[in-house]
């Protein structure tokens, strides 16, 4: 080969080796940044693979195999009107609590069966910024301008960021429409409404799942004492549903339903049994024929696809960032004076801070809580409030191998520029 063949890798080879030359071990923040980084993985497996992320997968592989793309297209295609299609896409972080990362496998498979690059981004932004315990929290004890303004900001931005990125992308979303259309239409195995029970019912046990504490007395805090029976009576409704309509072999079911009660009443945390649930799925679902195979198939294939860059994009914001209350390489001070104040510097720089950080959900109050002790101005809060739970540094790795980096992009770059607008003005209101 010549010269010329051989010298971009090269370069990699002594970048790569520069780099490990020039690795500052032992300098405390750099350690410390590892071991944040290692911190915030263990963090995530720990809260948010089993309970969030692998039934997330599940709800979307049902998606993909279940619902077929006339009825994705009918509501949510490129030729769907409007106000349904981004109604319906707007609404749904009303109902999924969601962080920026579980949203993730629901908006790939929305967008693969068909439905319009506008409403897909419409519900890809959605998903965790809307959220009706967010929003409360945030006024609670953010203060109720804050609070009103993060739920008038997440509705509109949801509209905006859709229509725009329909607009933006039309000519690729005619082709795309067209070709769609060309697809023949198959006639469903079942009505309709028992594919659309099953999806709402994996929806429902993820939001019971996944339910938080709230203040004592609280309606919020009853449903959580009783959270993991309502998780249970959920899980044997699906069950029930598999074996009544979808043909699962019911000596299986019963095989996984005992030895969930039975972890449930030998490990003291729930982690075990809800693992078991899911991985038994698995077992009743693989190598099945027709539509369960095919359901276990669509799983898999997202699983594949989005967990290595999730759990690689955590680690590297563990490592520039840290976690919440511990810092990464990059100092928590330079953060806080770079967002004091409520000029258009403080703002963009909290926008983009927000975009590349990862706030689990409802994370993101408490870290504003002491960014504002610090001398944040109210302007930036409001911008990492809009641009932070929707955006994240893993999410966008895995955006990209769903949508291409040209979209991803520009997504990312509507939800900061629309997020320092946004502190901008607020800022200039409340001062």
């Amino acid at each position: 080969m010549s010269l010329r063949e051989q010298w971009r890798p090269f370069v990699w080879l002594a970048a790569a080796f520069a780099a490990a030359w020039f690795l500052p071990v032992g300098q405390a923040r750099f350690d410390n940044a590892l071991g944040e980084a290692l911190q915030l993985v263990r963090w995530y497996a720990r809260e948010h693979v089993i309970f969030c992320l692998l039934p997330a997968f599940w709800i979307a592989g049902a998606i993909g195999t279940f619902l077929s793309q006339s009825s994705v297209m009918r509501y949510l295609g490129p030729a769907a009107p409007k106000p349904v299609a981004y109604g319906v896409a707007a609404v749904s972080g009303t109902v999924l609590a969601v962080c920026s990362c579980t949203v993730l496998p629901l908006f790939a498979g929305i967008y693969m069966m068909g439905a319009g690059l506008g409403p897909a981004a419409a519900f890809l932004y959605s998903g965790p910024a809307i959220n009706v315990l967010a929003v409360i929290l945030t006024a609670t004890i953010l203060g109720p301008q804050l609070g009103i303004a993060r739920a008038l900001g997440a509705v509109v931005f949801a509209l905006a960021v859709g229509l725009a990125m329909a607009g933006i992308f039309r000519h690729s979303e005619r082709s795309r429409q067209a070709a769609a259309l060309q697809m023949p239409v198959e006639d469903p195995a079942r009505p309709l409404w028992q594919n659309v029970l099953l999806i709402a019912t994996l929806i429902l046990g993820l939001v019971a799942a996944t339910w938080g504490p709230g203040d004592p007395g609280s309606l919020q805090a009853a449903v959580f004492a009783i959270k993991w029976w309502i998780t249970g009576a959920i899980a044997l409704g699906l069950a029930a549903i598999l074996a009544g309509w979808f043909a699962a072999p019911r000596g299986r079911l019963a095989l996984v339903a005992g030895a969930v009660v039975v972890l449930s009443a030998v490990l003291p945390s729930a982690e075990g049994p809800y693992l078991a649930g899911i991985l038994g799925l698995g077992w009743v679902t693989a190598g099945r024929r027709g539509d369960l195979g095919d359901w276990f198939a669509q799983s898999w294939q997202f699983t594949k696809q989005i967990m290595p860059l999730l759990l690689g994009g955590v680690l590297v914001a563990g490592f520039l960032l840290g976690r919440s209350g511990a810092e990464g390489v990059v100092p928590g001070q330079w953060v806080a004076e770079a967002v004091g104040g409520n000029g258009l510097a403080p703002n963009l720089f909290a926008a983009v801070a927000g975009a590349f950080m990862y706030f689990a959900t409802l994370t993101e109050v408490p870290i504003l809580q002491g960014l504002l002790g610090s001398g944040m101005g109210l302007g930036p809060a409001l911008a990492l409030l809009l641009a932070g739970p929707a955006l994240s540094l893993p999410n966008m790795l895995v955006i990209r191998s769903v949508i291409g980096w040209q979209k991803t992009s520009v997504f990312v770059a509507l939800v900061v520029i629309m997020a320092t607008v946004s502190g901008l003005l607020f800022g200039a209101l409340v001062r």
